[in-house]
């Protein structure tokens, strides 16, 4: 019988645990609620299944306990039991399953109208880069990487002439504005996430991931780094802003452009 209460219990706290429990998610900042959606379909699928596997064996651990002059009765197989489970889970899955397809789905189908941000990462810092008045992002690689070009821009590209070059310093991104946030890292694997986007993504050393978002509300959000990546990695940390209109282009205009910090640094201008 303690194993049975034992068991009753587990399930009773469980539940109570979840439903009064303190921890949550932050409030969302972006259009990903989809996300929050899919968790709680998780969320309720495994809690019912949980329930019912923990209830069940506390009724068999009842009522099959053992009792004197009693005898088990051996029965190797119950193809309509088998069938059921099988059945069952095949549901349960293909129910948790469905929606995460769904949302990635939206996740990568980047609208035509969203606006290009690179975030570039390295050990330990968030660099960022956005299109200048062409509203297009230069060509970049790794192997271009020097101190004097840290996200390493084709200095032959006419396109990347007048990127907006943010290193190390704070990204701002206009609410209610789709944007396309390009994912690249110089060194090792990194992971980006806003935990206020319900949004992050793997950056994969030579090679360009991506998500979208669209900010809902203007306020100040942490950047972290979900991927190990070092010693530094606890401290690997950057911020976000959201801005109305009006505040992000007073920002960007206080931005400097590759081919300013080119010139600013003493080297000659890129070709154009």
């Amino acid at each position: 019988m303690a194993v049975v209460l034992v068991l009753v219990l587990v399930v009773v706290g469980s539940v109570l645990f979840h439903v009064l429990s303190p921890w949550w998610w932050t409030p969302i900042a972006s259009n990903w609620s989809y996300i929050d959606n899919t968790l709680v379909i998780t969320f309720w699928i495994t809690g019912i299944v949980f329930v019912a596997v923990i209830s069940f064996m506390a009724y068999c651990v009842f009522r099959f306990r053992h009792r004197p002059g009693n005898r088990a009765h051996y029965e190797p197989e119950n193809r309509r039991l088998e069938l059921l489970l099988a059945s069952g889970t095949a549901v349960g899955v293909a129910a948790m399953l469905a929606p995460g397809l769904i949302v990635w789905n939206q996740f990568i189908t980047v609208p035509a109208d969203a606006a290009s941000v690179e975030v570039v990462s390295q050990q330990w810092l968030w660099s960022f880069r956005l299109p200048g008045a062409d509203g297009k992002l230069g060509r970049a690689e790794t192997r271009d990487v020097t101190s004097d070009n840290p996200l390493g821009l084709d200095k032959n590209d006419a396109n990347g002439l007048d990127d907006i070059i943010v290193e190390g310093g704070e990204l701002h991104l206009p609410i209610g504005k789709p944007v396309h946030i390009l994912l690249r890292s110089v060194d090792v694997l990194h992971d980006f996430y806003v935990p206020e986007f319900r949004a992050k993504m793997d950056m994969i050393p030579g090679m360009v991931t991506y998500f979208w978002l669209t900010p809902t509300r203007t306020g100040t959000f942490e950047i972290l780094c979900a991927e190990l990546c070092g010693v530094g990695h606890p401290q690997m940390r950057g911020t976000v802003i959201v801005d109305n209109d009006a505040d992000y282009q007073t920002w960007l205009g206080q931005q400097q452009t590759f081919t300013q910090l080119t010139a600013s640094s003493g080297e000659p201008p890129p070709a154009n």
